[in-house]
């Protein structure tokens, strides 16, 4: 019989890009997807016709459509891709970002409790949880000191997880993603928000970007080596949760220079400071300390930043020509 897999929030990021690399694996895969969705499925253009991939109708903060599912489904595994992930959104709108973020999971694990015990569930974290912390490196073991709404809505969501998992004995599994990045971030995030002004400014159709704080370093990796390492942390034994990151941190400056530099472009001649982007709570430069993710299964990052660059701005001119 062939594994089943329920993917909450498919259409984004992580999900979609985990749903692309179990497509092939003999695995039943099933996507959630809002009843009030706008039917985006851009990202799951790879997978949505394939016969071992399935649609269901739901909402993480919706008990009684995720019981249903479950009872339907009856996965084998869950993927909790679903929340709230951006900072800057978290102010706008706090109760929305800690019910999406934090008090759906403790929904779901309700529900898996009182179903099903053997489900494993996986759940993601944020490298934001540590705020700033004085380390060099950071790893499992380090006290969070969250200082936004969505790292406290994880911190939050990350203890929910260890209650259920020490209290009921429910396989939950966990990874503290750092900054993971991809063609599928969406322009409010300032990787992909350079890489698509790169491929404007190339093709003469932006003339500036406009960035905050270029100074400062973000410990930077492909999603797609993330949501593999989310998918074979799974496939533990033992259920556990682990530091993913590149384990190097580079600046928003050295970003956007070697993007320009891809194109045969001077950074210089087209960035402006814009202060006003800068955050309101900025924390200390955070990298992740790798060495227990190697030890249990093997970690190691495939794509290095200028690769991750590479993939990003190639996408972005291929989206602009097709615009015209």
């Amino acid at each position: 019989m062939k594994k089943k897999i329920l993917i909450l929030g498919v259409t984004g990021q992580d999900g979609s890009l985990l749903a692309e690399y179990l497509i092939n694996k003999n695995i039943l895969i099933y996507g959630l997807i809002r009843k009030s969705s706008n039917r985006n499925y851009k990202n799951l253009e790879k997978v949505i016709k394939n016969k071992n991939f399935s649609l269901v109708h739901g909402d993480v903060l919706d008990s009684f459509s995720i019981e249903k599912i479950i009872r339907e489904v009856k996965p084998d595994e869950i993927y909790n891709f679903a929340d709230q992930d951006h900072v800057r959104w978290s102010y706008q709108i706090p109760s929305y970002s800690f019910d999406v973020t934090a008090f759906s999971v403790l929904k779901i694990l309700e529900i898996i409790k009182n179903s099903n015990k053997k489900i494993k569930f996986f759940q993601p974290f944020t490298s934001n949880m540590f705020g700033n912390i004085s380390k060099n490196k950071l790893n499992e073991e380090e006290k969070f000191a969250p200082l936004s709404i969505y790292a406290l809505s994880k911190a939050s969501a990350f203890h929910i997880c260890q209650f259920y998992k020490n209290v009921f004995n429910l396989r939950i599994y966990g990874a503290i993603f750092f900054n993971h990045e991809s063609e599928r971030r969406t322009p409010e995030y300032v990787t992909r928000k350079i890489t698509q002004a790169v491929a404007r400014i190339y093709l003469n159709k932006q003339k500036k970007l406009y960035l905050g704080d270029i100074n400062n370093k973000i410990d930077w990796g492909y999603a797609r080596d993330y949501v593999e390492a989310a998918y074979k942390l799974t496939q533990l034994k033992k259920p556990d949760y682990f530091v993913i990151g590149s384990g190097k941190a580079y600046s928003i400056k050295y970003f956007a220079k070697k993007a320009f530099e891809y194109m045969g472009l001077n950074y210089k001649k087209y960035i402006s400071i814009d202060k006003k982007l800068i955050r309101k709570s900025k924390t200390k430069t955070l990298v992740a300390d790798i060495r227990k993710a190697k030890k249990y299964f093997r970690f190691q990052p495939k794509t290095n930043i200028l690769n991750l660059i590479k993939i990003m701005v190639d996408n972005d001119l291929k989206i602009e020509k097709n615009n015209d």
